[in-house]
C-alpha cells in the first residue's frame, strides 16, 4: 500500500538515462505518481543498453521502477494539449535537455508558470541554465573536470568509475532541492524553477580542500592529501591473495586500535604518528597486508572500532546478507523478463516507508490508460497515433 510522504503528489518526468530518472524512482518510491515521457520513436536509451540473454534492459529496470509510462512527441503541436493536462493537476515537471531545448518548443518554464503557476519546474542541466557554460556538452567527468573534483584523485588524474556528478550532483541535488520547493509551495503557494547545475554541486564534494585552500592560500595536491593517500592510516592496501582493503582510521585513537588488533602497536616506540614518519607506516602497512589473505584480516574486520573493511566487489555486495537484510538489494521478478535485481531506496522513514509498488513501464504502456483520464476517446488516440503525436 502506497502510505509514502509524497503520496499524492504527481510528477511528470520528461528526463531520460540516468540523473533525472534515477530521481524521478525516488520521488515515486517515496510515494508520488510518476508518469514517465518518452518520444514515441526515440525511446530512452537505458532501454537498449546493456541487455541481457533475454532481452531484460537491466540498466533501465534499475532506474524506473514505481512509474507508468506514455509516449509523446513534443515535437508535434497537439503534444502541447496532452503535455498541458497532464500538468493541469501535476505538481512538479522534470526535466534533463538542454537549458533551452522545451523553450524552443514553446514548453520552457517561462512558457508554462502563468498557466500553472503552482508547478515546480526542475531543469539537471550540466552547468546549469546561466553563465558562459551553460550551452556546453559534457558528462559526468567534465563536470568533475571543471569543478575541481578531478583534481583530487591523483597526481595524474583519473577517472572515478562511478558517475559522481551525475548522482551526487544531479539526482540527490535535485531531489533536495524539489522536497525543499514543495515546502515552499506550502507555505506561499508558488511554484518555481530548479535550474541544476551538476558541475556546480559537484564543487561541494571537495568542501574539506576548500577549507584548508581557504585557511592557507595552498592549492590541494591530487593523490597527496588528507583523504587522498597521504595519510598511511586512511589509504588503500594489497593483501596476500591480490585483493584489498581500505583502512580508514582517520583518528589516532581508531588507528591505534587497529594497531592493537593487527599487533603492530609495538612500532609505536620507535615510529611515533607523525608526519615525518608517513613514509615508515606506509612501508609497515604495505609489508603487514601483503602478508595476509582478507580470511587472516577477518577478526580485525569484524572489530566495531578498528576502521578496516574489505574492498568488496559488486558481485559481493548483492550477496551481502547486511545489505540484503536492509532492503538495499531488492530481488525482483519481472512479468516479461523474470528474476533481476535493484538497488533499494536509501530513505529509511520510521512512518511513512518507501514502496516498490509497479516494475518498470514498458514504452508507451500506460498510454491508453493516461490518455482516457484525460478525456481522449479511443477514436481521438487513434487519430494520435496516425498524427505521430504519441
Amino acid at each position: 500500500m502506497n502510505k509514502g510522504p509524497l503520496s499524492g503528489v504527481k510528477v511528470v518526468d520528461l528526463s531520460l538515462l540516468l540523473p533525472g530518472p534515477l530521481c524521478s524512482m525516488y520521488l515515486g518510491d517515496m510515494g508520488a505518481e510518476i508518469i514517465k515521457v518518452e518520444n514515441p520513436r526515440a525511446m530512452d536509451a537505458t532501454r537498449v543498453m546493456f541487455k541481457k540473454e533475454n532481452g531484460a534492459p537491466s540498466l533501465y529496470l534499475m532506474l524506473n521502477r514505481n512509474k507508468k509510462a506514455i509516449t509523446l512527441n513534443l515535437k508535434r503541436e497537439k503534444s502541447k494539449e496532452i503535455l498541458f493536462k497532464l500538468l493541469e493537476d501535476a505538481d512538479i515537471l522534470l526535466e534533463g535537455f538542454r537549458p533551452d531545448g522545451l523553450s524552443k518548443m514553446g514548453l520552457g518554464y517561462d512558457d508554462l508558470k502563468e498557466k500553472f503557476p503552482k508547478l515546480i519546474y526542475c531543469g539537471i542541466y550540466g552547468y546549469g541554465d546561466s553563465g558562459a557554460y551553460k550551452d556546453f556538452a559534457g558528462h559526468d567527468l567534465n563536470y568533475l573536470s571543471l569543478s575541481g573534483v578531478l583534481d583530487q584523485t591523483g597526481k595524474n588524474p583519473q577517472a572515478p568509475g562511478f558517475q559522481l556528478a551525475d548522482i551526487g550532483g544531479g539526482t540527490l541535488t535535485a531531489l533536495s532541492s524539489i522536497l525543499a520547493a514543495l515546502y515552499y509551495r506550502e507555505k506561499t503557494g508558488r511554484g518555481q524553477k530548479i535550474a541544476i547545475s551538476m558541475m556546480e554541486a559537484s564543487l561541494q564534494f571537495i568542501s574539506l580542500y576548500g577549507g584548508i585552500y581557504s585557511a592557507t592560500g595552498k592549492n590541494p595536491e591530487g593523490g597527496n592529501e588528507l583523504l587522498s593517500g597521504k595519510l598511511p592510516n586512511y589509504s588503500t592496501y594489497k593483501t596476500k591473495e591480490g585483493r584489498w582493503v581500505a583502512l580508514g582510521a582517520l583518528e589516532e585513537m581508531f588507528f591505534k586500535t587497529f594497531l592493537r588488533q593487527s599487533g603492530l602497536d609495538s612500532h609505536l616506540e620507535k615510529v611515533p604518528i607523525a608526519e615525518t614518519h608517513f613514509a615508515e607506516w606506509k612501508k609497515i602497512l604495505t609489508e603487514y597486508f601483503s602478508s595476509k589473505t582478507l580470511a587472516d584480516l577477518e577478526p580485525i574486520f569484524q572489530n566495531p572500532d578498528s576502521c578496516l573493511t574489505p574492498v568488496k566487489t559488486l558481485d559481493e555486495v548483492s550477496k551481502d546478507p547486511v545489505m540484503r537484510e536492509k532492503g538495499m538489494i531488492l530481488d525482483r521478478k519481472h512479468k516479461q523478463y523474470g528474476d533481476y535485481i535493484q538497488f533499494g531506496s536509501p530513505f529509511p522513514f520510521s512512518e511513512s516507508k518507501v514502496t516498490y509498488r509497479t516494475d518498470p513501464p514498458d514504452h508507451g504502456e500506460h498510454n491508453q490508460e493516461i490518455l482516457k483520464s484525460l478525456g481522449y476517446t479511443d477514436s481521438e488516440i487513434e487519430e494520435l497515433k496516425k498524427d505521430k503525436v504519441i
